[in-house]
């Protein structure tokens, strides 16, 4: 059998997908805010202020911006009086529904595990 040698380079490359994952995903914010959108598919910046308990406007405001910067989200501005603006996940953010299943997943049985009813 040979052995398989592997350099620290090899390594980078393969943690380079993880990081640029973790770059969009990071913070407290974005996968809330994205977990609400999946669970709506669409909803006003008030009920997803609403939703993710705790978030400041002028943190959701910045946060819904790199979304949209990473076309995960997008906001749709409706010629109203006043205007109403409604955001909605992408198609392309939809194909992070498994990620975010698999963290609530985890979440539960990490719970269960930690409160001890297991």
């Amino acid at each position: 059998m040979e052995k398989r040698y592997k350099t620290p380079k090899e390594c980078l490359g393969k943690l380079m997908p993880v990081r640029d994952t973790l770059d969009i995903f990071q913070g407290k914010w974005k996968i809330q805010i994205i977990s609400v959108l999946m669970y709506y598919d669409e909803c006003s910046f008030k009920l997803l202020k609403e939703s993710v308990k705790g978030i400041t406007s002028k943190m959701l405001s910045k946060e819904l911006k790199e979304l949209e910067v990473n076309q995960l989200v997008e906001r749709e501005v409706i010629d109203t009086r006043p205007v109403t603006i409604r955001y909605r996940i992408t198609p392309y953010g939809e194909s992070s529904r498994d990620i975010i299943i698999a963290l609530y997943n985890w979440g539960v049985e990490h719970r269960k595990k930690i409160i001890g009813k297991e």
